[in-house]
């Protein structure tokens, strides 16, 4: 798989709830953000909240990640492998590095 290629979300009607509600939650998170710098709230309390905004969207990337390796990995069709691994490494640490 190339920087260009992408491969849809093949997730059960059940996992493609959970992730639409999480992201769901963290769209309220998001209006709560924007209440609070409309009324002046002060920036510790900012911050707090956009830590668990960020925080919740990792786990909703988090949570595909698992669920793409795991499809992938359960692929018969997949004859090889370790280049089947070796790509599911390679899209976990490129999320990982842009989540720190």
């Amino acid at each position: 798989m190339d920087e260009t290629s992408s491969t849809p979300l093949d997730a059960s009607e059940e996992d493609r709830r959970k992730i639409l509600n999480r992201l769901r939650r963290l769209e309220g998170q998001i209006r709560g953000l924007q209440t609070m710098v409309e009324s002046g709230k002060d920036c510790e309390a900012l911050l707090t909240q956009i830590m668990a905004a960020k925080s919740a969207l990792n786990q909703v990337g988090l949570h595909i990640i698992g669920h793409s390796m795991k499809t992938c990995l359960e692929d018969e069709r997949t004859t090889d492998r370790d280049a089947l691994v070796d790509e599911a490494i390679k899209v976990f640490l490129k999320y990982s590095s842009c989540v720190q």
